[in-house]
């Protein structure tokens, strides 16, 4: 069985790169019925952002990519902005702490203006680094998830939390931290979840699943909120990671091809949740924001 001709195909994160593939891969997406893309940003130039000005041409960067992308093949693009956490990796040496966390509050300011300005749809990837840091690097971590949450909260749109893997303490906590910048939990999404989480144990925070075959099939009765991603880097050196971008309308097809039942499904990782969560429904066709 196709999939209902009104039901849009998202990819809730991926990244592209006007060095890599870029509007090349969306290509490949929308010709395997992929329809929308939520584009996340990232460091497009060799090193480090160590200015605003830095960050500023990589959002632009990102926003141009994903006009292109409309322009040339149809597919709706949503902006996700925010400095990425594991620059302080790089920059808390190399600036000093106070410094790299001005850099992130200006960032963070340039990136929620645009959300509101409707050039991008949330703020991220922001969180912790998915691996152990030195204890300045924790620190100043932890105060620029707090700015990035508040930031979200003024721009009244979701944080894409970037972190390592979640139980359910670990949600629990993030949907706290949430609450203690004065972010509704329910619009905080935990990207790059890698294994189901019950619904019980996640609060209100979303989980975004790696579409992997036996995931999907895992969480497709769940209810929502939750999303698909591929978190697909377009990187040159390592084609196809995370997951090739044409992962989640493949698997869309071959879940509605074996259970039609599952079409009706996926209307909730790619309509409800993002109505849950966004506050708007993504409509199949060219509409949208880019």
């Amino acid at each position: 069985m196709p999939l209902p001709s009104d039901l849009p195909v998202v990819d809730h994160h991926c990244h592209l790169s006007p060095h890599g593939e870029g509007v090349r891969a969306a290509e490949r997406f929308r010709a395997t019925g992929g329809t929308h893309l939520f584009l996340a940003t990232q460091n497009y130039l060799p090193g480090v952002p160590r200015s605003l000005e830095a960050y500023r041409r990589q959002f632009e960067t990102t926003h141009e990519l994903g006009r292109r992308i409309r322009e040339e093949t149809g597919v709706v693009v949503y902006s996700v902005l925010a400095p990425y956490p594991v620059d302080l990796l790089d920059q808390v040496p190399a600036l000093g702490r106070p410094a790299a966390v001005e850099l992130h509050r200006q960032a963070l300011e340039v990136a929620g203006k645009l959300v509101r300005d409707r050039r991008a749809v949330a703020i991220g990837e922001v969180g912790r680094p998915h691996f152990p840091v030195p204890d300045d690097v924790a620190a100043t971590v932890e105060t620029v998830l707090q700015l990035a949450l508040e930031t979200a909260r003024d721009a009244d749109c979701p944080a894409i939390v970037h972190c390592g893997d979640l139980d359910r303490e670990g949600f629990l906590e993030l949907a706290e931290r949430g609450r203690d910048a004065g972010l509704p939990a329910h619009r905080i999404v935990k990207h790059y979840a890698r294994a189901r989480v019950p619904p019980g144990d996640r609060g209100p925070v979303a989980p975004s699943y790696l579409a992997r075959r036996e995931l999907v099939r895992e969480v497709l009765a769940d209810p929502g909120p939750w999303f698909l991603e591929t978190d697909f880097l377009d990187d040159p050196t390592r084609p196809g990671a995370v997951l090739d971008l044409t992962t989640i309308p493949r698997r869309a097809t071959a879940l509605s091809a074996a259970d039609p039942a599952a079409a009706d499904r996926l209307r909730e990782p790619f309509v409800e949740s993002i109505r849950r969560v966004y506050g708007w429904r993504p409509e199949r066709g060219p509409e949208g924001a880019a």
